[in-house]
């Protein structure tokens, strides 16, 4: 029979209370117990005396006829100094699990694409605010241009408008003067005709 120094649980819910005792490392933790070899009260604090409470003698006893205790059993008897507890080296000790492992990987791709998609964003707004002044020049000589073409057309306008008002004016010129010789034909001459008409007779006397 393998013996096992332990604690066995007692007290209330939320109030625990424990047994340090001797016991078969094969019945259940709270089960039938050989020997109670001390009491530990997880309730008070660190520093009370009645915090661990332990049977030295019959602890060094059940020691000696090959009773192994537990881990936290080994803990108080190594701070009492009735047997030494070896440091014990977990390297995977605090080592996140699976789930803390892929949660993290996920977090670091987010912010991974956060920083991306903030750094295209500062790029194109560098992009547009360059566009503007990129194109002032072109967009001014446009405008010139636009101004110049809008000048030359006004002028061309004014010209032909004068050209076909000087046109039609000579053309009613004309036909007045035809209306006026065909009402006149055969009679005395006309008025604008008189003074030519003077300076021959002059020049024939």
């Amino acid at each position: 029979m393998a013996i096992a120094i332990r604690l066995s649980r007692g007290g209330a819910k939320k109030r625990p209370y424990y047994r340090i005792v001797a016991a078969d490392s094969r019945r259940a933790r709270d089960g039938k117990y050989l020997e109670q070899l001390g009491v530990y009260n997880p309730l008070l604090a660190k520093d009370n005396p009645d915090r661990v409470k332990l049977i030295e003698d019959r602890i060094r006893y059940w020691l000696g006829v090959g009773a192994q205790p537990s881990d936290r059993v080994l803990r108080f008897l190594d701070a009492a100094g009735i047997m030494e507890r070896t440091a014990r080296n977990n390297p995977k000790k605090g080592e996140p699990g699976e789930n803390a492992k892929e949660r993290a990987e996920e977090k670091a791709s987010k912010a991974a694409e956060a920083e991306e998609a903030k750094k295209a964003a500062e790029e194109e707004a560098k992009a547009e605010a360059a566009k503007p002044a990129e194109e002032a020049p072109a967009d001014e000589g446009a405008g010139e241009n636009e101004a110049t073409g809008s000048v030359k057309s006004d002028e061309t306008a004014d010209a032909v408008a004068e050209a076909s008002t000087e046109a039609a004016t000579d053309a009613s010129d004309a036909e007045s003067t035809a209306v006026a010789e065909e009402v006149n034909e055969g009679g005395p001459p006309l008025a604008d005709d008189a003074p030519a008409k003077e300076a021959e007779d002059k020049a024939e006397g």
